[in-house]
């Protein structure tokens, strides 16, 4: 099958929201390349693979491309996600000079070549990431794996914002917690919050496709009885948190969010009254810049910054409802 692949120069802040664009265009895909430094000190303390190859794109920049089906009208695709990533200005992103280029590409060219690059992932002391497609054995009892195809939805745990979640989860998690993930994605978060001793998790999502991608992640683990994956927002869950609708009791202990800044600071509000007192709230997903504003935002609703973790460009805050 041929594609249009379409492909946006732009920023790595505005990565997820063009993303986002693209799928609401009709997008039957996204890759997403970003600046690599192999020759970049890391931390190889938990043996992480680090096996992208190096590429061109200037640190800061990344190249998003959408593959779009035979028969759709680019020109319109074209001309929404123009229109889209300028406004993207009047909420403080910037997309930088976003170039757009479109050529026709067989189905092989993007579908699964990307998997060669994704290898078995230490990303805490406690838990692993296998994609389905590698093998991989336990280094020790107590590491924990999560079994991961992510489709086209994001979440692999090689980016900062997945992978700074999942280690503050694991100094947050108790046996037994329920726990709301919003904005599930590949439902990497809610694999890891059951890996970790959470008893139940209500894993959200507003696209189809991420609630597709979470819902199969959650077969492959075998975690169907602990993880209800739902195409909703939080408030569309607190409002109907007073019949059985879903799998969790409200308040929970523990609500974790990877979203861009700009929607973070949405539904802060639903957030605290969706915890209990003494709950946390693990917001990722943050940049740089929008540190201080999501801070200011979370202290003024009610909560007290218990612990800020950071990694390359990116912020997540763990807040503590008093």
């Amino acid at each position: 099958m041929i594609w249009k692949e379409l492909t946006i120069h732009t920023t790595e802040e505005a990565v997820e929201m063009i993303s986002n664009f693209l799928h609401e265009a009709g997008a039957g895909g996204v890759t997403i390349d970003e600046h690599v430094d192999n020759d970049k000190p890391r931390d190889t303390s938990l043996g992480q693979w680090f096996e992208i190859p190096p590429n061109d794109i200037p640190e800061g920049e990344a190249k998003i491309s959408g593959y779009f089906p035979e028969g759709i009208d680019m020109e319109e695709v074209i001309r929404q996600v123009t229109e889209r990533t300028e406004e993207l200005r009047e909420y403080d992103i910037d997309p930088g000079n976003p170039v757009i280029t479109v050529r026709d590409v067989s189905e092989d060219d993007w579908a699964n070549n990307w998997k060669q690059y994704f290898k078995p992932l230490r990303v805490s002391p406690r838990l692993t990431i296998k994609p389905t497609w590698e093998e991989y054995a336990p280094a020790s009892p107590e590491e924990r794996i999560i079994e991961l195809d992510p489709g086209m939805a994001f979440g692999t745990g090689t980016h900062p914002t997945t992978s700074l979640c999942l280690r503050t989860l694991e100094g947050i998690i108790q046996e037994g917690d329920e726990v709301i993930d919003v904005g599930t994605g590949s439902g990497i978060l809610a694999i890891g919050a059951c890996r970790l001793g959470a008893s139940r998790v209500l894993a959200l999502d507003l696209d189809p496709v991420a609630v597709s991608s979470a819902t199969e992640n959650t077969r492959l683990n075998r975690l169907e009885e602990q993880i209800q994956v739902v195409e909703s927002d939080l408030l569309s869950v607190l409002k109907k948190g007073a019949d059985d609708t879903v799998n969790v009791q409200l308040p929970v202990r523990v609500v974790v969010a990877n979203i861009l800044a700009e929607i973070i600071l949405l539904f802060i509000e639903d957030v605290y009254e969706a915890l209990q007192p003494g709950g946390y709230y693990i917001a990722s997903g943050i940049y740089m810049n929008k540190e201080q504003a999501v801070e200011e935002v979370l202290t003024a609703a009610g909560f007290e910054i218990a612990q800020t973790a950071r990694e390359e460009d990116w912020v997540a805050f763990v807040a503590r409802k008093r």
